[in-house]
């Protein structure tokens, strides 16, 4: 009888568990979506696609910390760790890819066609804490402390994206936005320090290797989420290229609303029985939850632009389904890449670097006279990597 209970007790304890990630999850992708209904009404669409590209290129910097995530929570599910060593890991982590930051600004304020080099700057600064939060992340994801990783991730949300509306409505701009981010993320990873027990830093002997794996298998997967939208702001006209923008929040939404499974099931990874055995339902929840926003894509069509963006795109006639379709992709992409990367298997990175190499080819050079010629690419490279993921797992099977 003891055992039933228990394994009853486990079974509701992975429930509560499910459920505050998911709240905090879609609390944390909730704040960002209204960032960005919020700057779509306040600014004009120029404008408004300077800050959504700005914010893509924030959330690609930010790859190092889901690579430290993911690689600190898989060794600390397969055995216990030392946290200063790790927090010494994170810290030098943080301090390259804010340096890497401050040397690129430059390179930004071409390619995104800025009028100062201030908000690239910002950008640089934010970059520091937010990668040292993934430490933090992967030290309570790693050790099952889901409860207080849900409420550091709701902390997230209340600092980073509080932090970007605050300075947008006093600033008016993509420099006031990311002002406030930055002020918002040094208070998030104080916060993420005390729920981790307040960890000093310890010298550490470990090689950074398998962060730098991690780190670039995810950096090509957070590329290929927010990948077209820079590209259409650097091919399609400005105020084209805001019209995308706002159709990129339908891709954001189909990517993020599956993401606690994929916090969930990644400690569970770590062990390749439990990894064979749970992979097929992990995918067939998020294939399951994404179904609904394809089909809601699909009934309402391009009114849904002008339910977020409100009456300046009510005449827009840009097709919504594909910005779903391809975030339902690469929603499954990272689940199969998790579950590759657990395994440590190197030639997953292989494909989705060449996808990566693919889009930007085929936009840069021939598709992209449209915005649905963007879309259709981004759609495309999505769903063909997913299956060559699934094959690549299949085939590890045998």
């Amino acid at each position: 009888m003891s055992v039933d209970v228990e394994v009853e007790q486990t079974r509701t304890d992975k429930r509560v568990a499910a459920i505050l990630v998911s709240l905090a999850l879609a609390a944390n992708n909730a704040g960002a979506y209204v960032l960005s209904i919020i700057a779509a009404r306040l600014l004009a669409p120029s404008a408004f696609g300077e800050l959504s590209s700005l914010l893509a290129v924030l959330v690609i910097g930010v790859v190092p910390a889901m690579g430290l995530q993911t690689v600190v929570a898989l060794r600390v599910a397969r055995k216990p760790q030392d946290s200063g060593t790790l927090l010494a890991l994170g810290l030098t982590t943080s301090a390259i890819v804010a340096t890497i930051g401050l040397i690129l600004a430059p390179v930004l304020v071409f390619v995104l066609h800025l009028d100062s080099v201030v908000p690239a700057l910002l950008l640089a600064v934010t970059l520091g804490p937010l990668t040292l939060l993934g430490l933090f992340h992967g030290l309570l994801q790693g050790s099952g402390r889901f409860a207080l990783l849900a409420g550091l991730m709701s902390l997230e949300g209340a600092g980073k994206v509080g932090g970007s509306l605050i300075g947008l409505l006093i600033g008016g701009d993509a420099t006031g936005a990311l002002a406030g981010t930055a002020i918002g993320s040094y208070l998030v990873i104080f916060c993420g320090w005390i729920l981790c027990g307040r960890p000093r830093p310890r010298k550490t002997g470990w090689h950074a290797g398998e962060v730098l794996h991690a780190a670039q298998a995810m950096l090509a997967l957070v590329l290929l989420v927010n990948l077209d939208l820079v590209l259409a702001r650097h091919t399609l006209p400005a105020a084209e290229a805001g019209e995308y923008a706002l159709g990129a929040i339908v891709t954001k939404i189909a990517y993020w609303l599956p993401q606690a499974v994929g916090v969930l099931v990644l400690p569970r990874f770590a062990n390749s029985d439990d990894r064979r055995r749970i992979l097929p339902a992990a995918l067939a929840v998020c294939a399951a939850l994404d179904a609904f926003v394809l089909l809601v894509s699909l009934v309402v069509g391009p009114r849904l632009l002008s339910f977020i963006g409100g009456s300046g795109y009510a005449a827009s006639t840009m097709p919504v389904w594909p910005f779903a379709l391809a975030g339902s992709m690469l929603a499954l992409v990272q689940i199969l890449l998790f579950s590759r990367l657990a395994a440590g298997d190197r030639r997953v990175t292989v494909l989705m670097w060449t996808t990566v190499v693919v889009e930007t080819v085929l936009v840069t050079t021939w598709l992209h006279s449209s915005a649905t010629q963007v879309v259709t690419v981004a759609a495309c490279c999505a769903g063909g990597l997913a299956l060559s993921g699934a094959v690549l797992e299949l085939r590890s099977r045998r």
